[in-house]
């Protein structure tokens, strides 16, 4: 009888999974052929030219690769890379207190503390951005409180600076790291921390090296889901940065709306995808390495 049991649960789960396979397929290859598709036509795009009423011209030229190595865009892609990397630290910093918080303490309102982070940002994001605007602003509540505690002075601003352009990002993507952290910490043993306090670590100690180490695939993926879409973002430095703070994705979007140079658009666009792609590869070899750890 057990036997019989257990090849029935062997046959269903093949079908099972050919059965989600088969649900999987229609999306999996709409979203493919646009990807591939639009993939193809920048790729092909960066080559081409520009005709005198700035029309683009798909060809062959290796004009927009070489302007690449122009030291402009190579500060801007640094500086859009250094804005991603404080971003996902200073994400990190607030999301691992919070994620800990609800997984430890929430209890039976877990589900609606999440759903309190999570549904504001279903609002545009682009509204979002402009209300964080008018908070960070020069006569916007954040400085008017900081001035009457006599922490500022009239000369002190967020907005047209680095810290504006971070705060704008890391307002706009923190919950992209809240959530798999908190996932992680889910499904953490949380036998390890009442170990962790047994052998007479400090809170803080057993923080550290237990439930850090235990949950960094969560902070891995949290870093991915923050780093790609803030390296390539372009509202946060338009409303809260300048000149001074432009990032690459405020060239991809000056060079194709305003510049009417799709061909050096295209050419920076996938510049900035193969930064992004390298990012991609780290983080999947370091969890298939993870993955074969844990095996062992």
């Amino acid at each position: 009888m057990a036997d019989a049991v257990r090849t029935s649960r062997t046959v269903r789960k093949p079908a099972q999974e050919r059965l989600w396979t088969w649900l999987m397929l229609p999306g999996t290859l709409w979203m493919t052929v646009f990807l591939v598709a639009s993939l193809i036509l920048v790729a092909t795009l960066a080559f081409g030219t520009t005709d005198p009423l700035g029309n683009p011209r798909f060809g062959f030229v290796l004009d927009n690769i070489t302007a690449l190595a122009d030291p402009a865009y190579r500060t801007v892609l640094l500086r859009s890379l250094g804005y991603a990397l404080v971003t996902c630290a200073v994400c990190l910093l607030i999301a691992y207190p919070v994620a800990y918080a609800i997984a430890t303490s929430g209890g039976r309102h877990k589900n609606l503390l999440i759903a309190a982070i999570v549904v504001p940002f279903f609002a545009n994001y682009l509204v979002r951005m402009y209300g964080w605007s008018v908070v960070l602003s020069d006569d916007g509540p954040l400085l008017g409180a900081l001035r009457a505690i006599g922490l500022a002075d009239g000369g002190t601003r967020i907005l047209q600076t680095g810290a504006g352009v971070v705060a704008g990002l890391v307002y706009g993507f923190v919950v992209f790291m809240i959530i798999p952290l908190y996932a992680a910490m889910e499904r953490m043993d949380t036998s390890l921390i009442e170990a962790g306090r047994d052998l007479y670590a400090g809170p803080l100690r057993t923080f550290l090296f237990v439930t850090v180490p235990a949950t960094r695939q969560g902070a891995a993926a949290g870093c991915v889901l923050v780093l790609l879409p803030a390296m390539g973002d372009f509202v946060s430095a338009q409303l809260m940065g300048g000149p001074d703070q432009i990032m690459i994705g405020n060239l991809i979007q000056d060079k194709f709306f305003q510049g009417q140079n799709w061909p050096l658009g295209s050419a920076l666009t996938m510049l900035l995808m193969a930064v992004l792609f390298l990012g991609m590869l780290g983080y999947l070899r370091r969890t298939r390495k993870d993955e074969a750890e844990a095996v062992r």
